[in-house]
C-alpha cells in the first residue's frame, strides 16, 4: 500500500521572533490508523523556522532549504518552539530549515489527556486508541508530512534530516528501519536503545545504572541518609494509607516520593532532589506538616499528570515485536531488589532499613502513579489494558540496519535512561553509524549543553575518520 500524504490544512504568513528566526506554523491532518486512511483523521501541527537576513536588494527567487526534522524525546511531550532549541542556535546558520513537528498525541497535536479520552470511549476503547501513539505509527506520520511539504521539491531535496533526542533517538531506529527512503542523514543524541531487549531486560540493566546514581546521591549528600527516611515516615504519619493531598488532586505517598529520582540522570540532578529534601525537611522542622509550596513543587515534578502518554506507554515502546506484553516490568523487576524493597505490598518501611539508605527509582512507571497522580488516576483501567497487550507490531528491522546506507551521527553519555552497554551492542548493528561516546555528559545534555554536543555530532557529519 502507497504510504499516506499528509493534507496540509493550513500555513500561517511567516513571522518573526528575536534571533532572527522567521518561523511558519503548519497543521496537517492523517488518519489514526496508516494502515487504514479512512480511519478517523487526527490533527498534527508542527513550526519551521529559517535565519531570517534582510538583503541589501530584495529578490523574488525562492530558495527552499533542505529540512531538518526534531524527533522529541518522551515519549510524550511537545516541540519547543524554535526560539527556545538549541538546533537553532546551531544548524539554521548550517543551511537546514527546522521542523519541530509535535508528535500525535502530544503538544498540540491531538492532545492526548484524561478529558480528551474520554471523548473517545471508557478504558478499552482508550486503550484501543493509544495503541496508535508509538513510533510506527510516529514514522508514518512524519512521513506523511514529509511527502506533503516535498511533493513540489527537486529530487535532492525531497529527502530530509532528522535530529532524534532520547525517544526520539528510538524513533530514528524506527525511521531507518521501514522508511529510509525518506532519511537524508540521521542525528541521534542519547537515544541508541536496545534493538531486541524486552522491558524486563532493559529494566534489569537501568536499575543498576539508578542504583549507581542513588550511591553517587548519598555519597555528596550524606546527611540525607537519615532525612530522607525522617520525611518518609513523617509522609506515612501525615498522610496514612492514601497519602498527603496534593494541591491538584494528586497524593504524595512515600513511593510517588521516592519517583524524584528521575532527576538523576540529568545534568543538576542530584542538587534538585536535594533542595526537594531540604525543602521539605525545612516544612516539617518549622511547620510540622508541608507547606503548599513544597507539595506544589512535588507534584509537578517530571510532570506525570500533563503528558500522560509519558506514563501510558512508557513501557510498551519496549515491546518490540508481537508476543511481549510489559505487564509492569520495572516493579516487578524492582521488587526483586533488596534497594527496592519499598515496592513490596510487606514492606514494613523506612525503619526497617536500620542504617541503609532509601532508594530512590529512575526513568520507571509503577502501577501507584495511576492512584497519585490526579490525571493518571482517571486512566489506571486503560494503562492496566495496555499493560497486558502483547500484539504490538514491530519496532525495528534489524537486517535493514546492518544493511543501512544512510549517514547516522550519534552521541553516548554516561545514561541512566538509556544503557550505555545495550548502546553500544545497537551501534554495533548499524552499517555506517559514528558515535561520540563521553562519560562526562548525561542523557539531557543537548539541552544545558548543546556546546558540548551538537559540534562535536558536527564533526562526525563533516570529517573523516581514518
Amino acid at each position: 500500500m502507497a504510504p499516506v500524504v499528509a493534507r496540509l490544512v493550513s500555513v500561517s504568513k511567516p513571522y518573526l521572533v528575536p534571533g532572527k528566526l522567521l518561523v511558519k506554523e503548519y497543521w496537517f491532518e492523517v488518519p489514526l490508523d496508516h494502515d487504514d486512511p479512512k480511519s478517523r483523521p487526527i490533527k498534527l501541527f508542527a513550526r519551521s523556522a529559517i535565519r531570517y537576513e534582510r538583503p541589501v536588494v530584495e529578490s523574488s527567487e525562492v530558495v527552499q532549504k533542505p529540512f531538518l526534522v526534531y524527533l522529541q524525546g518522551g515519549p510524550g511531550g511537545g516541540t519547543p518552539a524554535p526560539q527556545d532549541s538549541p538546533l537553532s542556535s546551531f544548524m539554521l546558520d548550517r543551511g537546514y530549515e527546522l521542523l519541530l513537528l509535535d508528535q500525535r498525541g502530544t503538544g498540540l497535536s491531538t492532545t492526548v489527556s484524561a478529558n480528551t479520552l474520554e471523548l473517545i470511549g471508557g478504558p478499552q476503547e482508550q486503550a484501543d486508541y493509544l495503541k496508535f501513539f508509538r513510533a510506527d505509527m510516529l514514522v508514518k506520520d512524519s512521513e506523511a508530512v514529509r511527502l506533503c511539504l516535498t511533493k513540489d521539491y527537486p529530487p535532492e531535496k525531497k529527502k530530509w534530516s532528522t535530529f532524534g533526542q532520547s525517544f526520539g533517538g528510538m524513533m530514528t531506529l524506527t525511521y531507518l528501519s521501514f522508511a529510509p527512503e525518506g532519511l537524508r542523514e540521521c542525528f541521534i543524541t542519547g537515544g541508541l536503545a536496545a534493538l531486541d531487549k524486552g522491558p524486563d531486560e532493559v529494566y534489569a540493566a537501568t536499575y543498576r545504572r539508578v542504583i549507581e546514581r542513588n550511591e553517587a546521591y548519598y555519597k555528596k549528600f550524606p546527611e540525607d541518609i537519615a532525612t530522607v527516611k525522617f520525611i518518609a515516615e513523617k509522609i506515612r504519619e501525615l498522610g496514612g494509607e492514601k497519602g498527603v493531598p496534593l494541591p491538584g488532586g494528586g497524593f504524595l505517598t512515600v513511593q510517588r516520593l521516592m519517583t524524584v529520582g528521575l532527576n538523576f540522570g540529568t545534568h543538576g540532578g542530584l542538587d534538585r532532589v536535594h533542595n526537594y529534601i531540604i525543602r521539605m525537611k525545612g516544612d516539617l522542622d518549622q511547620f510540622g506538616m508541608f507547606t503548599r509550596y513544597t507539595l506544589n513543587e512535588l507534584e509537578h515534578d517530571n510532570m506525570w499528570d500533563t503528558c500522560p502518554i509519558y506514563t501510558v506507554l512508557h513501557e510498551p515502546i519496549w515491546c518490540y515485536i508481537p508476543g511481549i506484553a510489559a505487564r509492569w516490568a520495572a516493579e516487578r523487576v524492582g521488587k526483586a531488589l533488596d534497594q527496592y524493597q519499598w515496592l513490596r505490598t510487606d514492606w514494613a518501611g523506612p525503619a526497617s532499613l536500620g542504617d541503609k539508605p532509601l532508594f530512590f527509582s529512575g526513568e520507571m512507571i509503577y502501577p501507584f502513579h495511576f492512584e497519585t497522580c490526579s490525571e493518571l488516576i482517571k486512566l489506571k483501567e486503560a494503562a492496566n489494558i495496555l499493560a497486558e497487550y502483547d500484539q504490538w507490531p514491530p519496532l525495528y528491522d534489524i537486517p535493514q540496519l546492518a544493511k543501512n546506507e544512510v549517514p547516522v551521527y550519534a552521541a553516548s553519555y554516561n545514561d541512566m535512561y538509556v544503557d550505555p552497554d545495550m548502546a553500544r551492542v545497537t551501534a554495533s548493528r548499524i552499517k555506517g553509524i559514528k558515535v561520540f561516546e563521553t562519560n562526562v555528559l548525561y542523557h539531557n545534555a543537548l539541552r544545558p549543553r548543546p556546546e558540548d554536543v551538537i559540534p562535536q555530532l558536527l564533526k562526525l557529519r563533516d570529517d573523516t575518520i581514518d
